[in-house]
């Protein structure tokens, strides 16, 4: 039984917990990554919102079928090939489909029908899934949730969960009417509605004992219904042949140490909280005597992981903050829900693949699956798998060695990532994810996200350099890392300091070497942000030493598209900067955005013009530059993410063509050259769909490229960072 954390315990987990094995091994990969709007009516707007929530799959593995609440139907992805998913269509349900299983040929779909939170209602529908028609439904007497097929197929266990207003009485239960238990019998392969009997869950829970909201059911081989009652925070076992309650327990609270607990732009693994109630989601049998939780919280609790009991209500693993600091280690942790509920572990997978039992833990605010091994006592993390924004549910398909996630958020509308499911397959090999982690140091995690700018060190050959953006205003920060290990490794933080605090006001979005042990940095400013644009010198101790703000005629025309990237030519009394403007300023001649050249010794700043490429959607920037050789190199991309992505492409221009006007005068334009195109390179990372930030570009000592890409730090984003070796095929 584990419940300490130690730290010494803490670090060892997070030491083995991704890393790539040395030999072949068994691994989970992404495959491929299928968006839902493809499965979008031809009469609906292609921006419609859809949403994939709980997903299931067909007997022989070859369909999935997922839930789609805002849509209102059911969608079909065909994955005979796993590799290239189709869309399959959508079966409007006439209500919100809450939940979806499989019984056969069938679908059975739980559907929320109320008029309102006071007034619940729901149906069960049966789907003929080979001619897509709804054979029958039945009335479940309230708003259901959760479904599942007990494994003898003799019936299912619905969760009425009768859910409370949020915006009555601030959400504070209890809320009438109470949810309860539906066990609905199943005969000849379809549901028999004239068999349901409702298990009142009422009298049970410390909280709220009137107002069960039931949330999760799981079916284990004896014909055991698990319930959570989410807000109530409690679990309950129910005969499902004979609807008694067998027993029922808290879930109990938590103390946790060493996490981030503050929404402040810093990420600092330091906080603590105690007595935090669990308050389960998702549940999973992992044999007939134990089950695992997701400890979402929902309410007035979550503790951020997971936990394993027996079915007396024993606790036998507790995972505490471990699952969230691995999440963290690798860029994975959202900064804006520290205070609350950190990586908020949603759902829940488990299942045999070969000789190895696991289970997934859903991370929805972490968008993350953790694979965890069965071990039969603390489990193993294996893995970390990157998954679309916010997964919510999950299906296994081991007989075809596929796992499945559905991500639920969909913000097209935003122009941010569509609603995606993510399939993965085990098979020998290395893991693809993460491409990036971060050292240990006294016992957590280098704490970062949303890198920028990036940079070689001027020697050592696979070490660079790279900068956090505002995301992280608190804790602007110097990350070294080390490429030549496989996940690339940061292997230390250097903060920005001003008088020995941490500088404030600042976008860094990018970094040079100053060839003095420290570095220039290039902030973007924001003047609704009170930021301005401007270049920094720092010393090796990331102390700034010089604040060098730009010229007033040439921030005439600024907008908060400013400086994204830095560089410099040259050494000693000749040494020039050069910095890239991500989009058009005012002056600037429509379709172009300035270079500008800063000399440090005689003070003179300059500009040319560089021609942007032209994009039919979205807006069209620059997003790094760096020089090596004879020439500058700059990123170029759209803003655009996913299958609509078109820009995202290395340029060169040469230093000898580089002939700066003042400030003031007409720019020359400058020509440039296409040198690499990164779309598939970000097809190819993780087989997810493209994302829209490349930010950093740079070669190392030994000449060889490196791109990376911001993630936003997880806000209203994947949270995937894509870091790679760019192949430049012999390019100087």
């Amino acid at each position: 039984m584990k419940f300490g954390f130690s730290r010494a315990a803490l670090t060892a987990a997070l030491l083995a917990s991704v890393a790539v094995p040395a030999t072949a091994a068994q691994v989970f990969n992404r495959v491929s990554s299928f968006p839902v709007a493809a499965n979008l009516p031809a009469d609906r707007d292609k921006l419609s919102t859809t949403s994939a929530e709980i997903i299931t799959a067909t007997e022989d593995g070859n369909t999935l079928i997922y839930s789609d609440s805002p849509l209102g139907a059911i969608g079909f992805i065909d994955i005979t090939d796993p590799k290239a998913p189709k869309a399959a269509g959508a079966l409007m349900m006439d209500g919100e489909p809450t939940s979806v299983t499989v019984l056969g040929g069938k679908a059975l779909v739980a559907i929320n029908t109320s008029e309102s939170k006071v007034n619940p209602s729901g149906r069960l529908a049966v789907v003929d899934i080979a001619t897509r028609t709804i054979e029958a439904t039945c009335d479940l007497g309230g708003q259901p949730d959760s479904i599942a097929v007990s494994p003898d197929k003799t019936f299912a266990g619905i969760a009425i969960e009768n859910e409370r207003d949020e915006d009555v009485n601030d959400g504070v239960i209890p809320q009438m009417p109470a949810g309860d238990l539906a066990i609905v019998a199943l005969k000849e392969g379809t549901a028999d509605c004239s068999a349901i009997r409702h298990v009142a869950l009422t009298g049970l829970a410390e909280i709220a004992p009137d107002d069960p909201e039931p949330e999760f059911v799981s079916i284990n081989g004896l014909g055991e219904i698990a319930v959570t009652l989410q807000e109530n925070n409690h679990i309950v076992i129910v005969d499902g042949k004979t609807g008694e309650v067998k027993t029922h327990f808290s879930a109990g609270k938590v103390d946790l140490s060493e996490i981030d607990t503050k929404s402040d732009g810093a990420l600092k693994f330091t906080g603590k909280v105690e007595g935090v109630l669990r308050e389960p989601d998702a549940l999973k049998w992992l044999d007939d005597d134990r089950f695992v939780v997701a400890n979402e919280g929902d309410y007035e609790g979550g503790s951020r992981g997971f936990t394993i009991f027996d079915k007396t209500g024993k606790v036998l693993y507790e995972n505490g903050a471990g699952f969230e600091l691995a999440a963290a280690r690798i860029g994975h942790f959202p900064d804006k829900r520290a205070k609350s509920k950190g990586i908020e572990p949603e759902g829940l997978e488990a299942a045999t693949f070969g000789d190895s039992r696991y289970f997934f833990v859903l991370a929805e605010r972490a968008s993350l699956v953790g694979v965890y091994k069965d071990t039969g006592a603390e489990p193993e993390l294996v893995q970390l798998l990157p998954s679309g924004v916010s997964p919510e549910g999950a299906v296994a398909i081991p007989a075809r060695n596929l796992f499945v996630t559905a991500n639920e958020a969909d913000l097209g509308e935003d122009g941010g990532p569509r609603s995606h499911v993510m399939i993965y397959e085990v098979a020998e090999g290395e893991a693809a994810y993460p491409t990036i982690q971060s050292d240990i140091v006294d016992g957590a995690p280098i704490g970062w996200a949303a890198l920028s700018g990036l940079v070689g060190d001027a020697e050592k050959a696979g070490m660079l350099y790279a900068v956090n953006d505002s995301f992280f205003g608190a804790q602007p920060t110097i990350f070294t890392i080390d490429a030549t290990k496989k996940p690339a490794v940061i292997t230390s933080a250097l903060p920005v300091t001003r008088g020995g605090a941490a500088a404030q006001k600042l976008d860094i979005e990018g970094i040079a070497l100053d060839g003095k042990g420290g570095f220039w940095l290039a902030s973007e400013g924001d003047p609704t942000k009170m930021i301005g644009h401007g270049i920094y010198n720092v010393d090796a101790k990331g102390e700034i030493k010089a604040e060098i703000g730009l010229p007033v005629e040439l921030i005439a025309g600024q907008t908060r598209y400013g400086l994204e990237g830095i560089t410099s030519v040259g050494e000693g009394d000749d040494l020039t900067l050069w910095m890239a403007v991500q989009r058009e300023w005012a002056d600037d001649e429509k379709g172009t955005v300035k270079l500008i050249s800063y000399k440090p010794v005689s003070k003179e700043w300059g500009a040319v013009s560089y021609p942007l490429e032209k994009s039919e959607n979205g807006w069209v920037g620059l997003s790094e530059i760096t020089a090596h050789g004879d020439y500058l190199y700059i990123v170029e991309r759209d803003n655009l993410i996913g299958d609509t992505a078109r820009l995202k492409k290395l340029y060169r221009i040469a230093i000898a063509d580089l002939k700066p006007a003042g400030i003031g005068e007409k720019l020359p334009l400058v020509a440039k050259e296409e040198v690499h195109d990164f779309i598939p390179d970000l097809k190819a990372a993780t087989n997810g769909y493209v994302l829209d930030k490349l930010e950093g570009f740079a070669f190392d000592a030994s000449g060889q490229a490196y791109a990376v890409t911001d993630n936003d730090g997880v806000d209203d984003s994947s949270g995937e960072t894509a870091f790679w070796a760019v192949d430049l095929k012999g390019t100087n």
